[in-house]
């Protein structure tokens, strides 16, 4: 590793155990807003929307860094740091059976309502129709994290290693929407 990226590591990991609230938030904004950037470039939007990625760095820094870092405490807690099968099973069904619903519904509420400035109304619609469809497309990929996470991830480390994941997953998701709304190409006949 180069030694400007060592020690740029260095003061990270330092504020992280002196800061570790704070670098949390910050690193979940940061990440929030690099996939938002990204996602909005392999989208083909012509200029970047300045507010949309603003405001998915607010709810990173505002929400998904503060309440992972509390969350992944508290779990800890509860299960006393133990990092076993067993107990690693139960804190992912528990994180997935609580967290995961909530944060989707948090997200798609504030997605709609502040970001895109949609009527309540509107929101609450579409919410009624995506909203399954997005949390079973979560409970297939997010449990195998959490597993990942809660097995192998220092307690400090665990909301950094959500929010690279969570980076990549917003990405796709972004992709997944765009292919779905690309026209179908006519498919040749067959004889």
């Amino acid at each position: 590793m180069g030694s400007v990226a060592k020690k740029g590591l260095q003061k990270y990991l330092l504020q992280l155990q002196h800061h570790p609230l704070r670098t949390k938030a910050i690193t979940a904004a940061v990440l929030s807003g690099i996939s938002d950037t990204v996602s909005q470039k392999l989208s083909g939007v012509p200029k970047l929307q300045l507010r949309r990625i603003l405001l998915k760095m607010l709810f990173g820094f505002a929400y998904l860094g503060p309440f992972g870092h509390y969350m992944y405490m508290l779990l800890d807690k509860i299960f006393k740091g133990k990092r076993d099968s067993k107990t690693v099973a139960k804190k992912v069904v528990l994180e997935q059976l609580t967290t995961s619903p909530c944060n989707n519904l948090l997200f798609m509420i504030y997605y709609g309502v502040v970001v895109e400035g949609r009527p309540w109304m509107h929101v609450k619609t579409r919410i009624k129709q995506e909203y399954p469809k997005v949390q079973m497309t979560a409970w297939t990929f997010w449990p195998v994290v959490g597993w990942i996470n809660h097995q192998y991830m220092p307690l400090q480390f665990r909301v950094i290693f959500s929010s690279l994941v969570a980076f990549c997953w917003g990405i796709f998701l972004n992709l997944r929407a765009r292919a779905m709304t690309l026209p179908k190409t006519a498919l040749p006949k067959s004889n």
